[in-house]
């Protein structure tokens, strides 16, 4: 029997990642794109875009720009998680644990020849710690990393 709450369950992806640690569910990329824009707008870039143009052809392009900006929020503003629908609309990963009814891919025997999973690194990693110590602890350690400030985006930024 788990002792996960339920929404603790929800940010356990079936790959072996702890959405509550990525971030684009930390709300990351809509900060970035929020901060952008304030920065924008403080200097009137928006409203010199057009003049900008004749100095650096780019600008031209601005309003492109801005809907690219309203994409990211878009696509990746409000993530509930990939258990709760968010992620990859086409994760392999997560179809094939729905499809075998796992929770996570620990559980399967096949999981170090994996063709899907051989190839996330962090995800495999996370998976062999998941099957050491079980979920609901792995979980709880993973919660507390993210409470102390941990984000898997930070080791791709080194």
């Amino acid at each position: 029997c788990s002792t996960l709450s339920e929404s603790t369950k929800n940010l356990v992806g079936c790959c072996g990642l702890y959405c509550g640690a990525c971030g684009i569910y930390q709300g990351k990329i809509k900060q970035a794109v929020e901060n952008l824009r304030k920065v924008i707008s403080a200097y009137g870039f928006d409203r010199i875009a057009p003049q900008l143009a004749d100095w650096e052809p780019a600008f031209q392009h601005y309003t492109e720009f801005e809907k690219v900006l309203d994409g990211f929020v878009k696509l990746f503003g409000d993530c509930p998680g990939c258990v709760a629908g968010g992620g990859d609309p086409n994760c392999a990963v997560r179809e094939c644990c729905k499809q075998r009814s796992y929770t996570t891919c620990a559980e399967c025997i096949e999981i170090d020849t994996c063709e899907k999973i051989k190839r996330h690194v962090q995800a495999l990693k996370e998976l062999k710690k998941i099957k050491a110590i079980g979920i609901d602890k792995w979980a709880e350690d993973m919660q507390k990393k993210v409470d102390a400030g941990y984000c898997y985006l930070d080791e791709r930024l080194k």
